[in-house]
């Protein structure tokens, strides 16, 4: 959900959505006077009404397979709020159950800048939105799944966290470098936050005692 007020610009809202095959952007423009919408995929436009008389409602398009939805409600006099959805789900709920679903690396490989992608449902491997072939290899702990990128070699290793609430943890090897995740880094970006918030809080209490 995304809540702007009127302004100068039309642009008024951005949302990235992840798949297996990349990250699509999404932008809505919303003409507040003209009722003007437009909606780019990755910069594509692939709707666009020049005018419309009617400022609230919805508008349907698709990425990939994938059907999506952006409502338009008005919030007041001067704002709008503006929601996206995915496949029948809100964008906060489909972009967490694809954080769950997926596991991104992205890094320099040989001097191209690679997105690697995981889906651990399919055990599928996409690199750069290419899907790859992969050999898997059953370990006593766990399997890896080989391929090769360019002239690269490639692992991506799952094994057992030994907690239930973790369940399996997938970490990738290129030419024998580990590859931190995405997934990873959001992950301890937002046990940062969370760490220096309790800080604040403790802080404050001290100040009030």
């Amino acid at each position: 959900m995304i809540a702007v007020m009127m302004e100068d610009t039309d642009l008024v809202a951005t949302w990235n959505v992840p798949l297996s095959k990349k990250t699509y952007t999404v932008k809505f423009e919303h003409g507040t006077t003209t009722g003007k919408r437009i909606i780019y995929v990755d910069d594509k436009v692939v709707l666009k009404r020049d005018y419309m008389f009617k400022l609230v409602g919805k508008e349907s398009f698709n990425i990939e397979k994938f059907p999506c939805t952006i409502s338009i409600d008005a919030m007041g006099i001067f704002s709008y709020e503006y929601c996206l959805e995915v496949n029948g789900k809100a964008f906060e709920k489909f972009q967490e159950q694809q954080k769950k679903s997926l596991i991104i690396w992205c890094d320099h490989i040989g001097g191209i800048e690679t997105r690697i992608c995981l889906d651990k449902e399919t055990m599928d491997v996409w690199v750069n939105g290419n899907k790859i072939e992969t050999t898997g290899e059953f370990l006593d702990d766990g399997t890896n799944t080989h391929f090769t990128y360019g002239s690269n070699t490639c692992i991506i290793r799952s094994k057992s966290s030994g907690k239930k609430q973790i369940g399996l943890v997938y970490t990738l090897t290129v030419n024998g470098k580990s590859i931190e995740s995405e997934n990873s880094k959001e992950d301890r970006a937002k046990a940062a936050e969370d760490t220096e918030m309790m800080k604040r809080l403790l802080a404050i209490q001290d100040q009030d005692a």
